[in-house]
């Protein structure tokens, strides 16, 4: 929810500052770069030496980028607010998916899709709160989220406990945890991987076309308001928190490859699609979009984590790193291909994206773990 502050308020800080969409991809770069770059050292760091309670050390940098973003006063201000608010991403995400991966009793993918779940519902419930609260009022009443971050650092703590707990418990051997090994060479498991890296820069540079740039494009080409236009980010962003609970729990029941190739490949009809309909339909479209393609991240991320056992945080980290690198990397080409040429061209453009799904096929099938 905090981290959807940003993106929420590009149209206000838009008008407000007289940016350019050069300017709104830079400061999500500079957020996704923050997000993605550190994730990867802190998952193997964590690795090696589990660190319960980093979570809260990450809410509190997201509470200080949020209390920078609410006094911002220009570009460069807001750049290192939303820097503050990737800091604290980048530390939180590595160990809370290892936090759901040790808790899950074998359901891996339902227990990550709960913890995305919890994300992109935030990430939904933002843009409204931002609609309703920030945008009538103005930029200084961000702060009414910082409640949130501080409730978050409490919670975290709590989390931070059972952590502790139950890693003494695996240390004096009260708790066996098995994790399965996969007949694969190590050949197979890096091609794997690059393929999985690649599934997630169709998904994460497609979506970041929505999140950052969807109100310009409904703006833009349906003449919407400003409110209007965060309403039906909502409802994108709504599908997307909906369809993220069902990619886990089919990939644990129908194995999580079939569930990455429908995920990815399955939305190009739609996406394809989008740009040449009525408004209603693009809300309808935004929305079927949202749900198929969610599913795909729970599902993508659990398969890399069972290709590599024992490497779990260095996994999440890398597949958020990555994530947020490549929407931070798109929101900043895209913009500049906007100020270029359209909003309604970039959508275009990004629409062809998902056909790369169609690699999913080289993956190998891999055993899922019994449940424990």
């Amino acid at each position: 929810m905090l981290q959807s502050v940003i993106p929420s308020i590009y149209p206000m800080v838009k008008a407000n500052y007289r940016l350019t969409f050069s300017q709104v991809g830079w400061i999500t770069f500079t957020f996704q770069l923050t997000a993605s770059i550190l994730q990867p050292f802190v998952g193997n760091y964590t690795d090696k030496k589990p660190k319960p309670y980093s979570f809260a050390v990450g809410m509190a940098f997201t509470f200080l980028g949020i209390i920078l973003l609410a006094v911002s006063s220009g570009f460069h201000s807001i750049l290192v607010a939303v820097g503050c608010v990737g800091i604290g991403s980048s530390i939180f995400h590595p160990e809370a998916s290892k936090v759901a991966y040790y808790a899950s009793g074998g359901r891996r993918g339902l227990a990550q899709s709960i913890f995305q779940l919890g994300g992109n519902t935030g990430s939904a419930i933002g843009p409204l709160l931002v609609a309703l609260i920030v945008i009538p009022r103005g930029q200084f009443y961000i702060l009414w989220f910082i409640t949130a971050a501080v409730l978050g650092m409490i919670v975290l703590t709590k989390v931070g406990n059972w952590y502790k707990a139950h890693l003494f418990l695996r240390a004096s051997g009260k708790i066996v945890f098995t994790e399965q090994r996969q007949e694969l060479s190590k050949r197979k498991v890096t091609i794997s991987i690059i393929i999985l890296l690649v599934l997630i820069f169709s998904k994460y540079f497609y979506l970041t076309s929505i999140t950052s740039y969807f109100t310009f494009y409904l703006i833009d080409k349906f003449h919407l308001s400003v409110q209007e236009s965060q309403f039906h980010l909502f409802l994108f962003l709504a599908s997307v928190a909906a369809g993220t609970f069902l990619g886990g729990p089919l990939g644990d029941k129908f194995g999580r490859k079939i569930i990455i190739w429908i995920s990815i490949l399955g939305i190009a009809p739609f996406t394809l699609l989008l740009p040449h309909v009525d408004l209603f339909w693009t809300r309808i479209l935004s929305v079927i979009i949202g749900i198929i393609m969610a599913s795909a991240f729970s599902a993508i991320l659990v398969y890399a984590q069972e290709l590599l056992p024992g490497k779990v945080g260095m996994i999440s980290g890398l597949f958020f790193g990555f994530a947020f690198g490549i929407a931070g990397i798109g929101s900043a080409l895209l913009g500049r291909l906007a100020d270029k040429t359209s909003i309604e061209y970039v959508f275009n453009i990004c629409a062809y994206l998902p056909l790369l799904g169609i690699i999913t096929g080289f993956l190998p099938n891999i055993k899922s773990p019994k449940r424990t």
